[in-house]
């Protein structure tokens, strides 16, 4: 058996997730029930719109992004309007939740599994477009990125203005996030903040305003922001020695990321380095078997080093986490 043979329980374990149907037509429309619709009016005269839900009685949470700049507020759902008469704010985490009086819609349930898997179904449920009716979009956990005590999920579930503000569930119609923001460029990353986060601004002091107090961490200087956000961009533009630079910056600062490694590795196979990258690759999918990314390179290395075992077993894997993955192996390296 080859070193990148997965254990048969394993295997099995991610044929299921691989298999994971869409959610089902009553569990979205249940959902659909505690969707809202977010409107605002700017400072300028302008109008804005996004997405909220509800998460307890009386309380929809949205991004605070959604109402920066914003002199008055309310909600729709199912044709009626509601107006908020408090708001408590966590800007930094890009978390708001709007108070309401007598709103009769119910709550949505969060998720008590806070140690998210790879691989997973994910798929959420929003206003994109500012689309008349909430609409579904579907994918799955991508990366995990430690964060404040907690981890922002990157989703193949994509999303576009408007969405901001939209719950992620999982494949139960439980939430583990919010749709929130993505990186520049036509393959951007979408990311959603954790519901650790949505929680904690439940219990947060409540103002009878909205007052912008912080700007959201995503929105900071380049340089001022998450490793894995920095990475981004030198990887989308094929800047390998850039991304050389971010990386070994991050594996420096978090030596036991499993993203970190696998961007320095990443780095390092572009760069003609395959002696260092691949016991990278090899380093994160020990730590985390479902990182389809790591899979794809470490084939990709084996089918140059015509290595056909590893080549075999590794296809295998990526057969069983991820088809799109295995579709890019099929195409010719860069």
């Amino acid at each position: 058996m080859s070193t990148y043979a997965l254990p048969s329980m394993l295997l099995l374990m991610c044929f299921s997730q691989a298999a994971l149907a869409e959610p089902s037509p009553e569990l979205v429309y249940n959902l659909k029930g505690t969707i809202v619709k977010i409107h605002t009016v700017t400072t300028s005269g302008g109008h804005g719109s996004g997405s909220g839900f509800v998460v307890a009685e009386n309380l929809v949470a949205t991004n605070c992004h959604v109402l920066t700049n914003a002199i008055g507020a309310n909600i729709t759902a199912r044709g009626e309007t509601y107006t908020p008469v408090g708001v408590r704010a966590d800007w930094k985490h890009d978390v708001c939740i709007l108070r309401f009086e007598y709103l009769p819609l119910k709550a949505a349930t969060f998720s008590e599994n806070e140690n998210l898997i790879y691989e997973t179904s994910a798929f959420s449920v929003g206003f994109p477009g500012g689309a008349a009716k909430p609409l579904t979009t579907i994918g799955k956990i991508k990366a995990l990125y430690a964060i404040d005590d907690s981890y922002v999920i990157r989703t193949s579930a994509s999303f576009q203005m408007g969405a901001s503000g939209s719950p992620l569930f999982d494949d139960q119609g439980k939430i583990i996030g919010m749709n929130t923001f993505k990186s520049p460029g036509a393959n951007g990353y979408f990311y959603n903040i954790p519901a650790k986060w949505i929680k904690a601004a439940m219990t947060l002091p409540e103002a009878d305003k909205i007052t912008k107090t912080d700007s959201p961490f995503w929105d900071a200087p380049l340089e001022s922001r998450p490793y894995w956000m920095q990475v981004v961009l030198p990887m989308q533009a094929a800047k390998w020695q850039d991304l050389l630079v971010v990386a070994s910056a991050w594996v420096k600062y978090a030596p036991n990321d499993p993203e970190a490694t696998y961007y320095l590795a990443l780095a390092q196979q572009n760069l003609g380095e395959i002696q260092k990258a691949k016991p990278n690759f090899q380093k994160v999918l020990a730590a985390n078997p479902h990182h389809t990314s790591s899979i794809l390179a470490l084939a990709r290395i084996a089918r140059a080093q015509d290595n056909q075992s590893e080549f075999k077993d590794l296809s295998k894997m990526l057969t069983a986490l991820d088809g799109d993955a295995l579709e890019l192996l099929n195409l010719p390296d860069k």
